[in-house]
């Protein structure tokens, strides 16, 4: 993870009522260095796209929070961070399985199962991003998930094997920043395609910019 400070703030919770928010909270009351995290071992209210709940067991999975400043970006192409964490989180679990995927606008799947949700808030001062809060909920360890939720799947499920929050999370850091440095860069057109790549489509459904 290159040109990260040294005095980015890693805030590790037993509990709290979401990443996002306690992120927010953390952000009002002092200067963060960009690649600051917040994890949390369980949210008591997690959420996803479109205000959706998510379920997660206690300590089983891995939710965190990452604080970037991506001010280069304007804002109406802000869509290009939800690319970049997705592209991310499937290159994470690229080494672990196949068959991983990328179902627009947020979710990250497996076949056909939900491994993985984002939930991105920016904060935008007229054309600018002044920061972004990036929420992962990635199944990881969960074994038992509610009859409720219709096709959830862990990577533990996949692998037969228990995961290393800590070791993901650090996979996943690097991967974010390799593309992200890569936009900054100017390799947008890179991501782009690679991302339509590795979209998730099933009847019929196609991504449209």
């Amino acid at each position: 993870m290159d040109q990260l400070s040294e005095d980015r703030k890693i805030v590790r919770l037993e509990e709290t009522e979401s990443t996002n928010s306690y992120l927010k909270e953390l952000l009002r009351t002092e200067h963060l260095e960009e690649g600051s995290v917040v994890v949390a071992d369980f949210q008591t209210a997690g959420r996803g796209q479109m205000g959706n709940s998510w379920y997660s067991t206690k300590g089983d999975n891995l939710l965190f929070s990452l604080l970037i400043y991506p001010i280069e970006i304007p804002a109406n192409e802000q869509f290009i961070i939800s690319r970049i964490i997705s592209l991310a989180i499937k290159n994470t679990l690229d080494q672990f399985t196949d068959d991983i995927r990328i179902k627009w606008p947020n979710d990250i799947y497996w076949k056909d199962r939900k491994i993985a949700g984002i939930l991105i808030e920016n904060s935008l001062q007229g054309k600018i991003i002044e920061n972004s809060i990036i929420g992962i909920g990635l199944n990881l360890n969960q074994q038992v998930f509610p009859p409720e939720l219709p096709n959830p799947v862990s990577l533990r499920q996949i692998t037969a094997t228990e995961q290393d929050k800590d070791y993901i999370l650090d996979l996943l850091m690097k991967e974010f920043f390799l593309l992200y440095r890569g936009l900054q860069r100017g390799e947008k057109q890179v991501i782009e395609d690679e991302y339509m790549l590795d979209l998730y489509r099933v009847n019929g459904y196609y991504w449209f910019e």
